[in-house]
């Protein structure tokens, strides 16, 4: 009986033994479920955000400062016909570069690009508002980035523009202000003509530029004007000098 009752005992020890054993196995396997769900869940939730489509918001920007000068030409624009001239532009620097690029203007400035985050190229839009100054040049101020539906710092990815894209010399990247410059005044045509922003008002499709010639031809220029004058003067003084001494 004695034995008995020992068996009995140790029976019931390994059998409440198992049983805790058993619950701890499934505790791990409840929070390996757990973790394994919270994992999954938020690699589609990010990845719902960086591949979403992206849903502009437009809002509007003040009117800009216009600027005096004495241009030979002022040409009025509107966004359609300058997104012409940028891509028309961009698609010819682009010929040899691995990296492509895109600026637009909507109610905003707009550059898109790609980059590539774990060897997937990722979509980003970077917003900008257009300040017209007073030497003529373009500021454009970084406003908003968008990755998706994903937002991000912006500074990141202008110091990522700044080393890797290529981008004309005239054009000025400062990711401290988060700004890029369009030197206007450092870009020259193939005939030495040089342009001067006067007015950008993207809300009401209103872009004015001024057209000059170069320095050297408006001097030419003024100089041949001055000669005509001069030398119409010294010719009518010779004419009334002769006829004097003829009388």
């Amino acid at each position: 009986m004695a034995r008995e009752g020992g068996r009995s005992i140790n029976m019931k020890t390994r059998s409440g033994a198992t049983s805790n054993k058993a619950k701890k196995t499934n505790y791990w396997k409840v929070a390996f479920l757990i973790l394994l769900g919270v994992v999954l869940g938020s690699t589609v939730f990010l990845g719902s955000r960086i591949f979403a489509n992206r849903e502009p918001e437009l809002p509007e920007i003040p009117a800009l400062t216009e600027r005096q000068g004495d241009p030979v030409l002022t040409i009025n624009s509107n966004k359609e016909k300058v997104n012409q001239i940028i891509s028309f532009f961009l698609s010819e620097y682009q010929k040899d570069s691995d990296i492509e690029y895109k600026f637009y203007l909507e109610n905003e400035a707009l550059l898109n690009g790609t980059f590539e985050v774990l060897g997937f190229p990722i979509n980003f839009y970077l917003y900008f508002d257009p300040y017209v100054m007073e030497n003529g040049n373009v500021q454009l101020k970084a406003r908003s980035l968008s990755i998706g539906t994903l937002s991000l710092p912006i500074k990141d990815v202008m110091n990522m523009i700044k080393r890797n894209y290529k981008l004309p010399d005239w054009i000025e990247v400062n990711t401290d202000d988060l700004t890029i410059m369009l030197r206007l005044d450092q870009f020259r045509m193939q005939n030495g003509m040089y342009i001067k922003a006067d007015k950008i008002d993207l809300v009401n499709d209103d872009i004015r530029f001024s057209l000059y010639l170069p320095k050297d031809t408006s001097d030419a220029s003024n100089n041949s004007n001055t000669n005509k004058t001069s030398n119409s003067s010294t010719e009518s003084k010779t004419k009334e000098n002769n006829k004097t001494s003829n009388e």
